[in-house]
């Protein structure tokens, strides 16, 4: 392997760091615009013009608040809890393909960390590691409100993993493929799999709801019942951790989205304006970020527009209705495959 080429991945690897790490940090300051916009409010203005630096002076203030471990906890796992959390969540952009490939000097330089055959089996075992790092911190906490805000958690995340699953293996079957950059190239101009997989994409879209901890389905914070949930003793950057994990989940679920869905980098009749691969490419990777940017809005959009669920009702809604509802997805869509090929 050419020293050049493992200087580009790291380059990449940091730029898609980077990018994940910046996009969470601002969307914490366009969710409290959007709360503020439906709420007939102003929202932060006070951090530079138009409250621009809040996120900013948010970091600094975690930074600088006080360091405190209960005494009663593992201290080992107190601090393991939000590293999983953070590590699993950055871990994942590296099988999004965020665009076709830059041609420098005749070598093509793909926009993907790495292009594994088993894309979509490596974002799922990703994201069921995530569960560990939610379930560590509340049973380290050694507190009765962390313990059941961590198993609220624990128990709706993997609930909803079946779901999504299940709606993935349909796209699968389809597509022919476990790779995210295959499923990507082959949505070409208007063939965006949303048009042959409503369903699947429904599906998928409320257990990353679910995933995400993103209210209707915001069930393991509840100030009336569990006060702050599993982390309800972390304070400073390890609560700054989780808080920040969750944005950024929010990220990478949409850059998923859009990928799986909607075409990821592809746009429709943008190869009859540009023939550049390398302006095509770039502009591939702005679209793909526009899209991305809209499900964000939508995630936040659901949060300040819907009452949350209770217990017993997102139990209900996953075991109940989204499970059987993908089966039935993979089943029609054996069927439109045998009559339809």
């Amino acid at each position: 392997m050419e020293m050049s080429f493992i200087i580009y991945k790291l380059i990449l690897a940091t730029c898609v760091f980077g990018a994940s790490l910046f996009v969470a940090m601002y969307s914490t300051y366009a969710e409290r615009k959007v709360a503020a916009f439906l709420q007939d409010r102003i929202g932060p203005n006070r951090a530079g013009p138009f409250g621009i630096l809040q996120p900013l002076a948010d970091g600094v203030k975690m930074f600088m608040k006080e360091e405190i471990i209960p005494n009663v906890s593992n201290k080992f796992l107190f601090l393991l809890g939000p590293s999983i959390a953070m590590l699993t969540a950055l871990m994942t952009g590296a099988v999004i393909p965020w665009g076709t490939s830059l041609t420098i000097n005749g070598t093509d330089y793909p926009l993907q960390v790495t292009d594994i055959n088993i894309g979509i089996l490596y974002l799922f075992g990703v994201v069921s590691i995530g569960v560990y790092g939610i379930m560590i911190g509340g049973w380290a906490s050694n507190n009765k409100y962390s313990l059941l805000g961590a198993l609220r958690a624990s128990s709706q995340m993997i609930s909803y993993e079946l779901a999504m699953g299940l709606s993935i293996i349909a796209l699968v079957m389809m597509t022919g493929t476990l790779s995210v950059r295959e499923i990507a190239a082959q949505q070409t101009g208007w063939h965006w799999n949303v048009i042959y997989q409503p369903l699947g994409f429904l599906i998928f879209l409320i257990c990353a709801f679910a995933e995400t901890n993103r209210a209707p389905f915001d069930l393991a914070e509840c100030e009336s019942e569990l006060v702050g949930g599993y982390h309800t003793e972390y304070s400073s950057m390890k609560l700054g951790f989780y808080l920040f994990a969750e944005y950024i989940n929010m990220f990478i679920s949409s850059a998923i989205i859009a990928t799986f869905y909607f075409g990821g980098y592809n746009m429709p009749l943008i190869g009859r304006f540009v023939t550049n691969p390398n302006t095509l490419a770039m502009l591939g990777t702005m679209f793909l970020f526009l899209k991305i940017f809209f499900f964000i809005f939508f995630y936040m959009w659901i949060r300040w527009t819907i009452p949350r669920f209770r217990y017993d009702q997102l139990m209900h809604l996953g075991w109940k209705i989204l499970i059987p509802l993908a089966i039935a997805n993979i089943i029609f869509t054996g069927f439109g495959m045998y009559f339809f090929n």
